[in-house]
């Protein structure tokens, strides 16, 4: 793939711009050019490398996570690309324009991100039509959230207002209780209000899976701060509500090793290579608790074949990318997914 060869270049000229303004060029490019004559700039071969989780069958173990597609309007360009899988939002019941600007900062010399969109999308039924309109055929996951203003107390109605909308056109459905920049979110990770959100999913996952006679998985986002007792009381309660399955993990609050960097300081959620061990260790720790009870997709600072194995043996049964694919480029999906082939 062209494009590939010229990535570190256009990559080097990308980063002079404003990081969201370099977003959503790329996103709007992308758009332009997936029904389009360009398409082949972009595409490359899909790595056979399947295995079957949840009862969907993945073409290969690497997936791109949420947060970069939230509105799902280039789902056709990431499928071109080769990912095993999609998962586009977070995406909340209503529209909402997110936290104030700036909000994405680079960390170049670690590799790493810092964002704090707080869910900036186009609301549930702007994702649908997109995805009405995508050609992709493939495994496609939805991942949701709680609008800002909602008190959290009401969140679960959030939530299940998208579960309902989005249940008929996904493969599998993330409930993302774990951003770091939705004020008060995190709470949900936690005792009543955890079991609470859990038992009233259960109760329309299994409505909804006789309405449409088909069942979809929903998987639970977890955070990567913390404690080994938090997160074994967390697979307890996830093992007790038999939930599908876990995606370890979303973004941090820590700051370690990067504190002398520009924009260190700035608020929100470090995303790339800066939390890999930290994700990492999560994941480790929950599969542990687990005991084989579901699969866990493991996320969080993988940029290379390297990283992506030490998912895969820390117990993560896919591996999705996000900062990664920023600092590296297309050309990382096919080199990790034939690297997990083999």
């Amino acid at each position: 793939m062209m494009l590939n060869v010229t990535y570190p270049l256009i990559r080097n000229l990308l980063f002079c711009l404003d990081a969201e303004k370099t977003h959503d060029l790329t996103l709007s490019w992308l758009n332009k050019i997936q029904h389009s004559a360009f398409k082949g700039l972009i595409t490359q071969k899909l790595v056979e490398d399947p295995v079957t989780l949840f009862g969907i069958r993945f073409p290969n173990k690497l997936g791109l996570a949420a947060g970069l597609d939230k509105n799902g309007a280039c789902i056709d360009a990431f499928a071109a690309m080769g990912f095993g899988h999609i998962e586009v939002g977070t995406v909340t019941p209503r529209p909402q324009p997110g936290n104030p600007k700036p909000r994405l900062f680079r960390l170049p010399q670690a590799n790493g991100i810092i964002n704090r969109f707080g869910f900036n999308n186009l609301g549930v039924d702007q994702l649908i039509a997109n995805v009405k309109q995508s050609q992709y055929t493939g495994v496609l996951g939805i991942n949701i959230g709680k609008n800002f203003d909602t008190p959290v107390e009401k969140a679960v109605d959030d939530y299940l207002i998208c579960l309902e909308k989005v249940y008929p056109y996904a493969s599998y459905i993330t409930v993302n209780i774990s951003s770091p920049n939705t004020a008060n979110l995190r709470q949900l990770q936690f005792g009543e209000a955890l079991s609470q959100l859990l038992s009233a999913i259960r109760t329309k996952q299994d409505s909804l899976a006789q309405q449409f006679g088909r069942r979809i998985p929903v998987l639970i986002k977890i955070a990567p701060d913390l404690s080994k007792v938090e997160i074994e009381s967390l697979a307890k309660t996830f093992v007790d509500h038999q939930v599908d399955g876990i995606i370890a993990t979303n973004t941090t609050f820590s700051r370690a090793g990067v504190e002398h960097l520009k924009y260190a300081d700035e608020q929100g959620g470090l995303s790339g290579r800066p939390v890999f061990e930290q994700s990492t260790q999560v994941l480790a720790q929950l599969v542990k608790f687990i005991d084989g009870a579901f699969p866990v997709i493991g996320v969080g600072g993988i940029d290379s074949v390297a990283t992506a194995q030490q998912k895969i043996q820390a117990g993560a049964s896919l591996v999705q990318i996000y900062s990664g694919f920023i600092y590296q480029g297309p050309g990382l999906i096919p080199q990790i997914a034939k690297g997990l082939a083999k």
